[in-house]
């Protein structure tokens, strides 16, 4: 996957806090998390994905990001540039 370009997005800023009531959607926790609940769990649903903090679980407010910001977002961790 290549790296998307930074710019600005057309839509209003996000993220978005979100009600932890979300509809059925299934949460893949990251393997590096290992047997401890110290990470965070990603969700993806209509075009949005959605994070939560897995030690919490269904009590964990959820963040949501547009496809496009999580892509970005993605793309930067793996370029070293939020360290």
């Amino acid at each position: 996957m290549t790296s998307p370009e930074f710019v600005a997005s057309p839509e209003p800023p996000s993220p978005e806090l979100r009600s932890p009531k979300l509809p059925r959607v299934a949460w893949l926790k990251s393997s590096y998390s290992g047997n401890n609940n110290g990470c965070v769990e990603v969700a993806r649903q209509d075009g949005q994905v959605y994070v939560r903090d897995s030690k919490l679980g269904e009590r964990s407010p959820v963040l949501g990001f547009t496809s496009y910001e999580w892509a970005c977002f993605v793309a930067g961790v793996r370029a070293g540039e939020l360290q």
